[in-house]
């Protein structure tokens, strides 16, 4: 019997060449699953990602749909794609859905960490998922700037797909910028981003933090809508995948 499941799962995305399957390309997070179920029911297996992260980029909380011809249980299922897929992709749920449950169209949010590191040392242990800046950027500046980048707005300024067709207007629905530590945290929330998008906004408010740009200057850098007056795009390293709504 077919049915379609909602798979939620983690990775560190630091070998791969981001999520979204490419010719040629084996080292793709949804390739491994693809290969992996594709073997599992003895039949070709599209996985749908809730999103195309970059390559680099992690995930906590990743949510898939799948349908799968299958007896098996759904923890059957979870242990089995754990059981073949590389060390760092771990499948944290399999669930039976609804037969119209879609993990891209149906999500109504996403929220995403970018994580800075300011202490002195080399963090050794964490260095694949950090971004290490120069020095420490001043933490209010950053806040004022990041009040005018919330709320819907043309976000083209901070896409870089200069060929987007469709509209690159977005709901950021939050910015939060907490220091704890050697540690310097960036978490996003909103109805969907643009290519790049939480990556440019970082590197845009780091520069904001060193004192390169005003916070003022962000209103006129969304009405710009040029990439190119926008910051640089921070490294793919830092960026995690938190949590998909529904």
């Amino acid at each position: 019997m077919i049915r379609n499941y909602k798979i939620e799962l983690s990775y560190d995305g630091t070998r791969y060449k981001g999520w979204e399957h490419q010719p040629g390309i084996e080292m793709t997070i949804q390739g491994k699953l693809e290969n992996v179920l594709t073997e599992m029911v003895k039949s070709p297996v599209e996985v749908i990602g809730a999103g195309r992260t970059d390559a680099g980029v992690h995930a906590k909380a990743m949510v898939a749909n799948a349908r799968l011809d299958t007896d098996m249980t759904d923890f059957e299922i979870r242990d089995y794609m754990n059981r073949y897929l590389p060390e760092d992709i771990c499948i944290n749920s399999v669930k039976a859905a609804s037969d119209r449950f879609h993990s891209r169209y149906n999500a109504v949010g996403k929220t995403y960490c970018y994580t800075c590191y300011i202490g002195e040392k080399k963090p050794v242990f964490n260095r694949k998922y950090v971004y290490c800046t120069p020095f420490k950027p001043d933490l209010m500046l950053m806040r004022e700037a990041a009040l005018y980048l919330t709320g819907e707005h043309d976000f083209a300024s901070f896409c870089s797909n200069p060929k987007m067709k469709k509209s690159t207007v977005r709901t950021v629905d939050s910015i939060d910028i907490e220091s704890r530590g050697d540690y310097l945290y960036f978490t996003y929330h909103g109805s969907g981003f643009l290519q790049h998008m939480v990556r440019i906004m970082t590197g845009t408010l780091l520069e904001v933090g060193y004192k390169e740009r005003s916070p003022e200057s962000m209103k006129e850098l969304i009405l710009s809508k040029k990439r190119a007056l926008a910051g640089k795009t921070a490294p793919a390293s830092g960026l995690c995948l938190i949590k998909v709504d529904y």
